[in-house]
């Protein structure tokens, strides 16, 4: 439904990648960034998993219904991502890359969702 779909579905493929190697890189023994890692974890490997059922959604409705879980769970990334760092577990100069990411997600899946939306109205 949309055509960005390949750029897109393998950006936030890469996105969880990077997600997946930052937890694996928190210590072990700080019970906080295992805490705040799992779930940064989970919602930051959903962003793509939506993403890829978006773009196999069987009807607009489907699709912005997707697109709208791409958004929250990029949100909740965010949100974590940030608490690991305000948290002291993770140095803010390791996270910024990939707080930038989470940023534009947001931005790019904010965009599509209102574009798709106002395509509904029509």
């Amino acid at each position: 439904m949309n055509g960005e779909a390949p750029e897109l579905k393998g950006r936030t493929k890469q996105f969880a990648l990077r997600i997946i190697r930052m937890y694996s890189s928190l210590p072990k023994s700080d019970a906080v960034a295992q805490v705040l890692g799992k779930q940064v974890l989970r919602s930051g490997t959903a962003v793509g998993a939506n993403y890829h059922e978006a773009s196999r959604g069987r009807s607009r409705a489907e699709f912005i219904s997707k697109v709208g879980d791409c958004l929250k769970e990029a949100e909740e990334t965010g949100y974590w991502l940030e608490l690991l760092v305000e948290a002291a577990a993770v140095p803010i100069n390791k996270m910024t890359g990939l707080l930038g990411e989470t940023h534009q997600l947001i931005a790019i899946f904010t965009s599509i969702d209102k574009k798709a939306k106002s395509h509904e109205k029509d």
